[in-house]
């Protein structure tokens, strides 16, 4: 080669480099600039320093028991957040080994990842993802828009990377693994590991073992594929590829693994964490309004609205997880096995079961109001049916599953008969509260919430028969002369009303008129006769006027007849009101929550009962005595005998004119109590007292409560406790068996 045509190679060689370096130079610059305006936010969305402090994720409200249990959550998404100490450490270890094997090697982007996976593409040969979990954490904070295309899903990958970054100087590599396992979705409505361990093993995260841990890593590539309930061939495989990583990476022995692989996927305690299922369900609805009017009455501190679906709050209540298991396993035990088969029984082969003594007119109102009511009617309306092809539609013959207490039962039936059917079911609310500090610690307002929504606590008003005797008497030995061991004539008494019509209520027991009894032997036996000699003596104005002082704000008729309950009450103010007596005549409100928090646990709102004195300390606790006879030689009797509660007691039974509510409303000195039984339709119903009193119907459910509680070691309950008496002296005499007429069943309990 000649000399010239050296010099002229070697020119074009120093201009190749030299290109090649401005090239390089060039795009380094671009690919600089690129990240530079991505980190600004010049391009697109950039979360800011505050945002990536303060990631948002739609956060579940969590339901907390006073005893730490999560009764429920109000969600869009199920997720709640937990803390690194709150992990398992096989739990991090598989979601590294599978993930981000070099995890605590890099600063967000693994370069040798990414040039892995270069080369796979390039050869076709492509072996895993090049993703860290800090990348997959920056996509899941700041997801991606819905089908972008390639330029655009080029430019989110690198905003991903510049986001995984800043994570990693803001976070340490511990947070990151806890923010990602709680971003993550696990299927079944369970969003991050804390509601997934709940949902498929019924477990708090610390709690998982090793195979159930790399189930839920597994589950990460796909959670339907993967799915333990869907598809458990895959995800058994899946979990055993996961314990084969742990194993590669000197997580796991071998021994250990091939143990761990052998171990069969257990679904036993799966269950979906749905709005209609748990515990405490109507609770949580009537919860679930409280609080959401609560936020629109407590702002944030920018002005916005609390989200109860997700901001993340803790509502911490008064709830003890325990005893609202025993309150919702009483009524399980005697509406569902016992109250409710005697019922069909008793109506089977009637015609209009379970409707007694009223017009076809009246049953046929019942029934379309049913129908009306029904989400089947509704869409029909909706499509433009008539009335009359409505009708003619509910009352076809189709396949269909019907409610039962053992489980749905596939049958043919037409709309309209399944109205009926669902008629006969006998319902329940039940609610328990602490005497002194007005905390509702149980509370049941149905018997199955998907099914049966009313709630029979706040929200259903029903006549309370005789449970409102107690404060009629109690008015009578305030303002009077009575007290427990008065006597008065057990003789009719005439009410002169203001429309000219006369009332004289009759008594339901066979005592002979005339006879002189004790106001305790009176209210034992649920005397009619005596009440109304007490109304008539004080008048319906003076009766009501105490009551509003004890909580009761629904509509109370001025007239004579409610001194035999014929008035219509919530449970809730029932149970508030007779607790009065257990609290030294000191009306306490029940409340059902303590605090409430924000998702960093910081004290939004903190709640007391309101209280006031509502009547004098010794008239409280003559009722108290007047109500212990009731358990002792009354009406309530068979808590005794039957159910063996050897607690001091003190109660009330309650029972309408036709048997449509059975009622009873007790307390020991620890714990006040209420227990309502009847259909949704007053209609329908026993058609004997001897089955349809409350001491049949609502009693038993409050023996088996109160029982449960007791024989827990674990509560606070103590049967050694008695009804203190008032601190002052008092010469009263409450042993009204020293006068003829009356023995005290229960000697152990008269402690004069």
């Amino acid at each position: 080669m000649t000399a010239k045509k050296k010099k002229k190679t070697k020119k074009k060689t120093s201009a190749l480099h030299k290109w090649i370096w401005i090239s390089f130079f060039v795009g380094w610059g671009i690919i600089t600039l690129l990240f530079t305006f991505i980190s600004l936010g010049w391009i697109g969305f950039m979360p800011s320093f505050e945002e990536l402090e303060n990631p948002k994720t739609n956060l579940a409200t969590e339901i907390i028991s006073e005893d730490g249990y999560i009764l429920g959550k109000y969600y869009i998404e199920n997720r709640s957040n937990v803390s690194y100490n709150q992990l398992p450490e096989h739990l991090l270890n598989a979601l590294i080994a599978t993930e981000d094997a070099r995890f605590y090697r890099h600063s967000g982007i693994d370069g040798k990842a990414l040039f892995r996976v270069s080369v796979g593409l390039l050869t076709g040969k492509r072996k895993g993802g090049g993703s860290t979990v800090s990348q997959q954490l920056a996509k899941n904070l700041f997801p991606r828009n819905e089908n972008p295309n390639f330029l655009e899903l080029a430019l989110t990958k690198f905003k991903e990377w510049v986001v995984a970054v800043k994570l990693e100087k803001n976070y340490s590599k511990n947070e990151i693994l806890a923010m990602y396992l709680n971003t993550v979705d696990f299927g079944n409505l369970s969003h991050g590991i804390k509601s997934a361990a709940k949902t498929y093993f019924d477990k708090e995260p610390k709690e998982l073992d090793i195979q159930e841990s790399a189930l839920l890593v597994g589950m990460l590539k796909a959670p339907t594929r993967y799915s333990p309930r869907r598809n458990p061939e895959n995800a058994l495989n899946r979990r055993n590829t996961v314990i084969g990583q742990m194993t590669k990476y000197n997580f796991l022995d071998k021994e250990s693994a091939d143990s761990i692989k052998n171990i069969p996927i257990d679904m036993s305690r799966f269950k979906v964490q749905d709005h209609k299922v748990g515990f405490a369900t109507y609770f949580r609805e009537y919860l679930r309004k409280e609080i959401t009017t609560w936020a629109k009455n407590n702002p944030k501190p920018d002005g916005t609205t609390w989200d109860i679906y997700k901001d993340g709050l803790k509502i911490y209540t008064t709830i003890n997880y325990k005893m609202q298991v025993y309150a919702e396993e009483a009524v399980d035990e005697w509406i569902k096995s016992n109250l409710q088969p005697l019922f069909f029984k008793h109506w089977a082969g009637h015609k209009n079961a379970p409707f007694y003594n009223i017009s076809k007119e009246e049953t046929e109102t019942i029934m379309v109001r049913g129908m009306k009511n029904s989400s089947r009617y509704k869409e029909l309306k909706k499509e433009g049916y008539s009335e009359k092809e409505i009708r003619e539609i509910f009352e076809t013959p189709i396949q269909m599953y019907l409610y039962s207490h053992n489980g749905e039962i596939d049958t043919v039936l037409s709309p309209w008969d399944s109205i009926r059917y669902m008629k006969s079911f006998l319902t329940c609310g039940l609610m328990a509260m602490d005497p002194t500090s007005g905390h509702v610690k149980a509370y049941v307002g149905g018997i199955e919430y998907t099914h049966f929504q009313y709630d029979h606590v706040v929200q259903a008003k029903r006549q309370v028969g005789s449970t409102f005797k107690p404060f009629v008497y109690t008015f009578a030995m305030q303002e009077g002369e009575y007290s427990p061991c008065y006597k008065v004539p057990n003789l009719p008494v005439r009410f002169d009303l203001p429309n000219g019509d006369v009332w004289i209520p009759k008594n339901a027991s066979d005592y002979k008129d005339g006879q002189m009894v004790t106001l305790r032997e009176a209210l034992a036996n649920s005397l009619n006769y005596i009440s109304a000699y007490l109304m008539k003596r004080y008048g319906p104005a003076a009766i009501i006027q105490l009551v509003r002082k004890l909580g009761m704000t629904s509509d109370i008729p001025e007239v004579p007849a409610i001194s035999l309950g014929a008035c219509e009450l919530t449970l809730y103010e029932m149970v508030g009101a007779i607790n009065a007596f257990n609290n030294r005549g000191v009306y306490v409100k029940p409340i059902f929550v303590t605090k409430i928090c924000n998702n960093k646990g910081n004290v939004l709102a903190q709640f007391t009962a309101p209280q006031n004195e509502a009547m004098d300390e010794i008239s409280a606790y003559k009722t108290v005595r007047l109500m212990q006879g009731v358990v002792d030689h009354g009406t309530a009797i068979r808590l005794v005998y039957r159910y063996k509660l050897d607690m001091s007691l003190a109660g009330k039974t309650g029972t309408t004119d036709n048997n449509s509510d059975g009622w009873f409303m007790g307390y020991t000195p620890q714990l006040t109590a209420g227990v309502w039984v009847g259909c949704e339709d007053r209609a329908a119903h026993f058609r004997s007292t001897s089955l349809g009193q409350g001491a049949n119907m609502a009693l038993p459910v409050w023996a088996i409560f109160v029982k449960k509680c007791y024989e827990d070691k674990s509560l606070y309950f103590s049967k050694e406790q008695i009804f203190e008496k008032p601190r002052e002296n008092i010469d009263i005499e409450f042993d009204c068996s020293k006068y003829v007429g009356e023995t005290s069943t229960r000697s152990k309990y008269n402690f004069d």
